[in-house]
């Protein structure tokens, strides 16, 4: 039997969701519990790796194992034995045709930004933060050098493991609420840091240190040293993937509203 998990959790207190030998990963946290409600080992498979510092919504993870349980069940049973900062918003058995990585179509992440003179405090860790004001238009404007199929490896870490640096942005959309902005990011797949660099490019824009033309300059060099710096993690959220619909697995949890 497959089951598939949507799985929620605030990233700061761990390195990243890959498992590391200091156990210190949400992938080393939730297979912990599972072991501990099945009493079975559990190896987990996850849609998108996030690293230290990085939040999620909605991972979605599957797993095989001989156990029947009800979905009510798989809940209440892992969370039981989950820190406070991680949870299982949702389980479903699933074909086993469906892989959580494999049979997505497109991931999804929210960058939420705080502008203000004063550096967060009650969000701290959870959103990014500028001193400086920025300009919507001109990060707006800076988005349509990037949005479709491009080669992005001015904006791809060194350690990327990525086969190709070619992927399709199909949408970013900029919204501000208040002293919070939130840049949504949808593409097939994303690169190592590579919303973090394009974050650090778009804030160059925003602050008025570079035009929005300079965007599309940072694309073709295909030289990560054009970009700016690897902006923060702690305003990074993984929102989810996107599946066909015949898997019915739902696009949102309710840690979906919660962002600004």
């Amino acid at each position: 039997m497959r089951i598939a998990l949507g799985v929620s959790y605030s990233g700061q207190s761990y390195q990243g969701w890959q498992s590391q030998a200091s156990g210190l990963t949400v992938q080393d946290r939730l297979e912990a519990a599972l072991a501990k409600f099945t009493q079975q080992r559990v190896s987990t498979l996850c849609a998108g790796r996030t690293d230290a510092g990085v939040h999620a919504l909605m991972q979605v993870v599957h797993f095989d194992t001989d156990i029947d349980r009800d979905a009510h069940a798989w809940v209440r049973g892992t969370n039981a034995n989950l820190p406070k900062d991680i949870a299982v918003e949702w389980a479903m058995p699933v074909q086993t045709s469906f892989h959580c990585r494999a049979s997505a179509t497109t991931r999804r992440y929210a960058y939420v930004l705080r502008q203000s003179e004063v550096r967060p405090t009650v969000d701290a860790d959870r959103v990014g933060w500028t001193f400086y004001p920025v300009n919507g238009d001109a990060m707006r404007e800076a988005t349509q050098y990037i949005v479709g199929e491009h080669d992005f490896s001015s904006f791809r870490a060194s350690q990327c493991q990525a086969l190709s640096p070619i992927k399709h942005l199909h949408e970013i959309s900029i919204s501000q609420r208040g002293a919070y902005w939130r840049f949504e990011f949808e593409a097939n797949a994303f690169l190592h840091h590579m919303i973090r660099n394009l974050m650090g490019c778009l804030l160059q824009i925003g602050q008025g240190k570079r035009p929005p033309s300079w965007m599309q300059e940072v694309l073709h060099a295909r030289d990560r040293d054009a970009a700016a710096p690897t902006f923060s993690p702690s305003g990074l959220y993984f929102l989810g993937p996107r599946y066909p619909a015949h898997f019915g697995i739902p696009e949102r949890t309710p840690a979906y509203d919660w962002l600004p």
